[in-house]
């Protein structure tokens, strides 16, 4: 056995001197991570699966308590001296974590940060170090190693940045290889490249891997062993086929129940609690109106960059060229594609966030493309934007009251400040949060949480449009289901019509009544989600469909 975690307690000490008190994290977990064996920890965000991870090596702040027994190669690490765990980490037991750009340093080369932890445990000089470095880097597939030793982690894309936290967390070998969330922020195709890479390199170099996520269809790809946790308590653990076709815990069914799949065609999704307390869904949504009038029409929108190349010479990046559908009343509009397909330029450019190169969006009538700064103000309160990352979009020093009631005085909604906060109290209400969070922070609510702030915030001003930019791509399963029903309800009280932004074809099945497929900032496809889905035209579409994880592909997968 590699590992053996028993027993495993961590407690996180708050307050100072005489009003300490101690938050339990973990409870009891035990588990074993036997040699050459990929063991994942799955569960919602605040189950505890990150903080046991990190538990092994002591990543974890000052004031957090562990107790139980955790033992590496006949060594309780719950006891080890710092020196001793230095020695360990980075090459006996190596992290990747999941997000890249937190983890790299921005002011260092990709080479001088590779070469690093070469040259610290294995005494290799900056030559040797540089030659494996770029060895590592051929071998996690970046393209033209030598010349990305010399690149910054900002001139990568987020793959790439993650192929380079792989490459090392590989640089000395190790026998353990925890990957926290390594996929969570990647698209389809480049999550199931970097599942493939790992478990290719845990091949090659026979190294147990710990897989954390919150994501039982991404771990039905790489486990060998499965770890549900909730609450800081494990509720299941077996291997990855008996969890998935024959779960015995309440929770894990729900976990399993309330993702979307290919073939699931519910008019709502389950939520945790209520798989877990088998409530049916309270209400169903109303069926569309194919004749709904048409609420936005955009004709061969283009967005075109500008790229410095010498001295004075500048080249042209299209990133979106020659988009056009309409989108009615009610109805919602999924676009998919590849990370750097142009999907979300071409939201930005819509909103005219980003000014356009050519084309024409046609609202109420009259171009917004066309209009001037007054009249664009006037109509951007119709049309509005929820964007990916709830925790950059919403300002930390505003309460959510300030948040809720500023659109509302900038466009002269409302007839004073009292009626703006009454207005906010309601919509805090509609979006399924307590009215008494008009006063509290950012900071005091949870992702999820903090999505439906952000779409209240976009409802203060009554609009007709929302563009929904990747909006649930960064929250857990059980919570994404909570937002898509949310979006759901909206759209059936308040006639909204969404373009829904995604890589995900599972959520925009659940979602979309059409899709528009893009790559390289063209419609490739565009058709109804039941056609696309089940009968694509183009070879590209069909290589998204391949590329999603299979507890996502339903029966058929």
């Amino acid at each position: 056995m590699l590992l053996s975690i028993r027993d495993l307690r961590v407690a996180f000490r708050l307050g100072e001197r005489g009003a300490v008190t101690l938050v339990p994290a973990v409870s009891g977990v035990s588990f074993d991570i036997p040699e050459h064996t990929t063991v994942a920890l799955v569960g919602e965000s605040g189950s505890g699966k990150s903080v046991t991870a990190m538990s092994i090596l002591n990543l974890l702040p000052d004031n957090a308590q562990r107790s139980g027994f955790i033992e590496y190669r006949g060594h309780d690490l719950l006891q080890a001296s710092l020196s001793e765990l230095q020695a360990l980490r980075g090459k006996d037991i190596a992290c990747v974590f999941q997000d890249p750009m937190t983890s790299l340093n921005p002011v260092f080369s990709v080479g001088a940060q590779m070469a690093e932890p070469l040259r610290r445990h294995l005494g290799l000089g900056r030559r040797a170090a540089l030659e494996r470095a770029e060895s590592l880097l051929g071998e996690v597939g970046i393209p033209e190693p030598k010349r990305r030793l010399a690149s910054y982690p900002h001139e990568l894309s987020g793959g790439q940045q993650q192929r380079v936290m792989i490459a090392m967390a590989l640089a000395c070998e190790p026998k353990l290889l925890i990957a926290d969330e390594p996929t969570t922020a990647l698209d389809v195709t480049i999550q199931r490249q970097i599942l493939e890479l790992i478990a290719r390199l845990q091949e090659r170099h026979r190294m147990s891997v710990l897989f954390i996520s919150h994501d039982l269809g991404v771990v039905g790809e790489i486990a060998d062993h499965v770890v549900v946790m909730r609450d800081g308590v494990v509720r299941e653990q077996g291997p990855v086929a008996r969890i998935f076709e024959s779960p015995a815990d309440a929770y894990t069914k729900a976990l399993l129940a309330c993702r979307p799949n290919l073939d699931n065609t519910s008019a709502r999704l389950p939520v945790i609690d209520d798989h877990i307390e088998g409530r049916t869904p309270a209400r169903q949504p109303r069926p569309k109106d194919p004749a709904a009038p048409v609420v936005l029409q955009v004709r061969s929108l283009a967005k075109s960059f500008f790229l410095r190349e010498g001295l004075f010479g500048r080249r042209e990046f299209k990133a979106v060229r020659d988009v056009s559908f309409e989108l009615r009343r009610g109805h919602t509009l999924g676009v998919v594609g590849e990370s750097g397909s142009g999907k979300t330029t071409m939201g930005l450019t819509l909103l005219r966030l980003h000014e356009p190169t050519a084309g024409a969006v046609v609202f109420d009538g009259r171009d917004l493309l066309a209009m001037n700064d007054r009249e664009r103000q006037a109509m951007r309160r119709r049309i509005q934007i929820v964007f990916q990352n709830p925790y950059a979009s919403l300002n930390p020093r505003f309460t959510i009251g300030q948040t809720l009631t500023e659109p509302m005085a900038i466009h002269g909604i409302g007839a004073g400040h009292g009626e703006r906060e009454r207005r906010a109290r309601t919509l805090l209400q509609r979006v399924g949060l307590d009215d008494s969070a008009i006063g509290k922070y950012p900071h005091e609510f949870s992702g999820g949480q903090r999505q439906r702030i952000a779409i209240a915030r976009c409802l203060s001003l009554e609009p007709e449009v929302l563009v929904l930019d990747e909006a649930v791509s960064a929250l857990d399963v059980s919570v994404q289901a909570q937002v898509l029903n949310l979006l759901k309800d909206l759209q059936d009280d308040l006639g909204l019509a969404y373009v829904f932004i995604s890589h995900d074809l599972a959520v925009v099945r659940f979602l979309a009544d059409e899709v528009l497929v893009m790559k390289d900032g063209e419609v490739i496809e565009q058709a109804s989600a039941q056609q696309i889905l089940a009968a694509p035209m183009q070879e590209y579409t069909r290589r998204l469909l391949g590329a999603i994880a299979r507890g996502y592909r339903g029966a058929a997968g």
